[in-house]
């Protein structure tokens, strides 16, 4: 039993190892490479976003394609994803002799992908002023983030990408957040236009309690009118009254009863 144990094992191990070969060589396809880091965008935006608010593979109207599109209102976010696996391989296992010269190639390689990002910045178009650069490797990111590659004098790559380029280069896990932020900011958006339709619409019953009470008003000096008219009538029946008496020496016995006036509570 153990030995058939073992044997199973050393199967799985090879179909293991015989998996990490295919994602090996998936990897060293530029083309398939590129495939996975979409995949990776997509996957990070179904779980955070609800589908009408991206799109896959967002045309421009020369016929450009970035690899997907964010939509905040009325405005675009364009993301693209890039890849720079092998320069970034050969600097990861140069040696410190080699090092200068690989980290230079890949620095290169990372603003010509920067420069690529920036092209969709087309506010003409409906984008926003600035781009996302989605890298698919947190290991690639954190070395940008920590200064081990492409560090200034005063600044890192990412923070000159966003600052000369307006592209914001982001790793899934950094992108979720942002993406997490912007759906916050995007409730907050929400309660702020409801409130201000709250606020739009006490004005318009201001302005209808206005109106009410005028008519209000109105209705009271009728109600006024009235009762000074019903008065002077049952004045008027008395005087009646009076001359039946004179006539024939007997009255009705009328009664007038007087209504008082309506006061209007303070």
């Amino acid at each position: 039993q153990e030995v058939t144990s073992v044997k199973e094992i050393g199967r799985q191990t090879q179909s293991f190892a015989e998996q990490l070969k295919g994602l090996q060589d998936i990897l060293k396809n530029p083309k398939q490479r590129g495939v996975l880091g979409e995949y990776y965008l997509e996957t990070v935006l179904k779980n955070v976003l609800p589908p009408g608010m991206y799109q896959i593979q967002y045309p421009f109207e020369n016929g450009e394609i970035v690899d997907a599109a964010v939509f905040i209102n009325d405005k675009i976010v364009p993301i693209d994803s890039k890849f720079s696996l092998e320069n970034y391989n050969r600097l990861v296992h140069a040696s410190d002799e080699e090092r200068p010269a690989f980290e230079k190639t890949f620095v290169n390689d990372l603003k010509l992908r920067i420069n690529e990002t920036a092209k969709y910045i087309r506010p003409r178009e409906g984008t926003m002023d600035f781009a996302f650069m989605f890298i698919p490797s947190e290991g690639i990111y954190y070395d940008l983030l920590t200064n081990k590659v492409g560090a200034g004098e005063d600044d890192n790559l990412i923070q000159r990408a966003a600052s000369k380029n307006k592209v914001i280069i982001v790793s899934p896990t950094s992108f979720l957040a942002y993406l997490q932020t912007v759906m916050q900011g995007l409730k907050a958006l929400s309660i702020e236009k409801k409130a201000e339709e709250i606020q739009k619409r006490v004005g318009e019953l201001g302005k209808h309690l206005q109106t009410y009470e005028t008519y209000m008003q109105k209705l009271g000096v009728t109600l006024g009118t009235t009762v000074n008219h019903y008065n002077a009538a049952y004045k008027e029946l008395g005087k009646v009254d009076k001359d039946v008496l004179r006539i024939t020496g007997e009255a009705p016995g009328l009664s007038p009863e007087v209504l008082p006036m309506p006061e209007k509570e303070e």
